[in-house]
This record gives structure tokens, C-alpha cells and sequence, in this order.
């Protein structure tokens, strides 16, 4: 099967702030902006960049649980909201809890493969803190089998990967692991100060590994992470457009300006069956390597990776899963700084979920616009180098305990 029937090609990406704690501006007494302010900025910003919205052909949103966290459905509807020029366009919403942003991307993409669009707005958002953490936990719970809910922990996908984290210290070693997932931790928090949109942005603590380090407590939380090893609870959205060369060109955007997809998997696992073994997430090994598999590279290959770091053990089990490391050896990959924005291969280079944030639906869009910034040179005071033999960007986003997952491989336009 050939994935790439002609050339697909994001641009023109845009993140908001991800608001929650840990920005200076957010406080959980005061009003915030609704859902509508976020796909509004993010949508007006990034058609302020492809020339407006006469140049759409069609609008796609992704989105978990704004029925729940917002009491709003009909999700399509709002996109003619961003702008008037995008009225009586189709749009379609699409979801798949955590990964919901890359599906939205998807959507996108195979629409311009189809060749039904040459120009596709993607939003994707979320807007979380409308309700105390407790009660967000058992919306998010719907990412999972709900069915376990009543047998799972208080703070439901916390606990799932408590449990990972304890399989992989009984398993490889815990000191190890844990200075792993602190390091982990520290490379995600300096990587969100470089970036003024990210959550983390503010933070200053000083020794942030020492900080990683402080012992799991299961009386106040859980019993094998902290939540130094949680992402953030935020509320934010991205957009990026999704173009042809002819809507390239009917954007008036160098291909230089923009990243060429060249490959990708999409992959789904049982919702209803416990991971056959903890410490390996078989459904995002299963995705990059179809993805890798399908642009024609190897790992060798890749100069930097946005991974679905929803907590620091996945993280680790990430490196694991792409091939950076071999099982069990994830931590000390990481603890040696190679993942650090300085180190082999840069990860996360604006702080992933647990430093930038993760506004569930927007992150896959999020991972994208990171992308196309570090791979176009626009990242600011995030960017790094990308060696000219590892030109290719990769980015995972994962939905639920590794059961929705969707591997997109990147490069520079040319």
C-alpha cells in the first residue's frame, strides 16, 4: 500500500499559552477565557499566515472531552466561528482521547491525499481546569476502559502509570529508573523556559532533579510516582494548516517554509485488555516503527522526537519503544543526558506534557507546530540544531494507556 499518493505538507503553525498551574496568570478563583477564545486565537493566527480564510477548503478540530469539561458538543460548528470566510465550509471533529490532536492531523492529511482539499485548518484544544482535579481525573478516566473505573485509583490515569513505573522498578531497578524519570523531569521544565507559551514557563526551581527525586507517598498520592512525574492539568489549543503543493502555492508559502510529511502509522489496541506487560508499550512501538517504515528512514535518522511524555515513566518507556534504547535501558538513556535538548537526540524541545502542558486535545497538534518550527528554524530561544544527516522530526501522540497511538515522520520542505 502507498501511504504518499502525492506530496502533504504542514505550515503555518500556531500554539496558545497553556494556562493551568505554574503560569503566573493562572488562578483556579478567577474567570478564564472559554472554549471559544482558544479555537478562535488559534485558528485567526495561523490563517493569518496562509493568507486568510478564503485560501480553506475545509476545517477539521480535534478534541477529547469538551462535552464533559465544557458541557459542548456539535464540535464542527465552531470553526466558522474563527473567521466568516470559513461559513458554509465543511468540518469534521474528531477524538481519540489523548490522541485527538493527531487524528485531527490525520484527518487533514488524508483529505489533501484524497485530493477533496488542498488546504485543511487543524485545531486542536482543550480547556480542563473548569472542574476541581479530583473530578477532572474521572473525566479523563474516559480515555480507559470506564468499566474499571470503580477498581482503578482515585486519580485513575495516574495510578495506571504508578503501576508502570512500579513494573519497571521491580523489573530493571528502581534507583535507576527513578533518576531516569528525574532527569526526565529536568529536561522538560529547562525545555519549557526557553518557550513562553509552555505551563512550566515561570518555573525557577533551582535543582529540578533533587526536586524529581522527592519519595513517592501513596497516603498523599500514589505509591511509585510523584507528581513531578504528572503532566499538567491545562487549558490551551493549537492550529497548523495542512497543504498541497497547490495549496502551497495558493498560500503564497515556500516549500522551505514548511515541513513535508513523509510518513506515518496509526495504530489502534483492544481498549478492553490490560497491556500484556507493563514496562513496554507495544502499540507506540508499533506506530513508529510503521511510521519509520513508511517515510523510508531508520531511528539513526531522526534529529528530534516530540514523544506523549503524559508522565515521566512514559517518557522513558517511550525511548524504549522508538528503538533510542533497549529494554530496560530507557533510564539510563535518558539520566546520561542524551535526550536533553544538547544531548544525541533532542526530545521535547519546548517541555512536552509535563513541562509545555497538556491540553489533551491540542497536544497532537501541539507536536506538529514544535516541529515545523524546530525543522523551519522559527523556534526562538528553543531551537536547536538539526544535523543535516538526521534532518527528520517524529512525533507521538498517544491516547489512553497506549491503546490509540499515531507516529507522524517530518522534514523540511525542499
Amino acid at each position: 500500500m502507498k501511504k504518499l499518493r502525492r506530496k502533504v505538507y504542514m505550515a503555518a503553525g500556531y500554539n496558545t499559552i497553556s494556562l493551568g498551574t505554574g503560569r503566573k496568570e493562572f488562578h483556579p478563583k478567577k474567570p478564564r477565557p472559554g472554549m471559544e477564545k482558544y479555537i478562535k486565537e488559534a485558528g485567526q493566527e495561523t490563517l493569518k499566515q496562509i493568507g486568510g480564510a478564503g485560501n480553506v477548503d475545509e476545517g477539521v478540530i480535534g478534541n477529547f472531552m469538551a462535552p464533559r469539561f465544557n458541557k459542548q458538543a456539535n464540535l464542527p460548528a465552531f470553526i466558522p466561528m474563527i473567521d466568516e470566510g470559513l461559513q458554509w465550509k465543511p468540518a469534521i471533529s474528531v477524538e481519540g482521547a489523548c490522541a485527538s490532536g493527531a487524528l485531527a492531523l490525520m484527518a487533514g492529511m488524508k483529505s489533501v491525499l484524497a485530493e477533496t482539499a488542498e488546504v485543511v485548518l487543524a485545531v486542536g484544544f482543550e480547556v480542563q481546569n473548569t472542574v476541581k482535579a479530583i473530578y477532572g481525573a474521572d473525566i479523563l478516566a474516559g480515555a480507559g476502559w470506564f468499566q474499571e473505573r470503580k477498581d482503578g485509583h482515585a486519580y485513575y490515569f495516574p495510578g495506571k502509570f504508578s503501576d508502570r513505573a512500579g513494573a519497571y522498578y521491580k523489573k530493571y531497578g528502581r534507583e535507576k529508573a527513578r533518576k531516569g524519570m528525574a532527569r526526565w523531569y529536568r529536561n522538560a521544565i529547562e525545555n519549557a523556559r526557553l518557550c513562553p507559551t509552555a505551563q512550566e514557563h515561570h518555573n525557577t526551581t533551582e535543582d529540578l532533579e533533587a526536586q524529581a527525586m522527592t519519595e513517592p507517598n501513596p497516603k498523599t498520592f500514589l505509591e511509585n510516582i510523584t507528581v513531578f512525574d504528572c503532566s499538567k492539568v491545562s487549558d490551551g489549543a493549537s492550529g497548523i494548516a495542512i497543504l498541497s503543493e497547490e495549496g502551497l502555492e495558493r498560500c503564497g508559502i515556500a516549500k522551505k517554509d514548511a515541513v513535508e510529511i513523509v510518513g506515518w502509522g496509526q495504530v489502534e489496541a483492544d481498549i478492553t485488555k490490560t497491556p500484556a506487560d507493563l514496562t513496554s508499550l507495544e502499540t507506540t512501538r508499533r506506530a513508529v516503527e510503521e511510521a519509520l517504515k513508511s517515510a523510508g528512514i531508520t531511528v539513526g535518522q531522526l534529529g528530534t522526537v516530540e514523544a506523549h511524555d503524559c508522565f515521566t515513566i512514559a517518557g522513558v518507556l517511550a525511548t524504549e519503544a522508538i528503538g533510542l534504547a533497549e529494554p530496560g535501558a530507557g533510564a539510563d538513556f535518558v539520566a546520561a543526558g542524551n535526550t536533553a535538548r544538547d544531548g544525541k537526540i533532542p526530545i521535547n524541545t519546548t517541555g512536552g506534557l509535563v513541562g509545555w502542558g497538556h491540553p489533551t486535545g491540542a497536544t497532537g497538534v501541539h507536536q506538529a507546530v514544535t516541529l515545523w518550527e524546530q525543522l523551519t528554524g522559527r523556534a526562538g530561544d528553543a531551537q536547536i540544531d538539526i544535523p543535516a544527516d538526521r534532518p527528520y522530526g517524529l512525533s507521538i501522540n498517544m491516547g489512553g494507556d497506549d491503546k490509540t497511538v499515531v507516529a507522524i515522520v517530518y522534514k523540511k520542505g525542499e
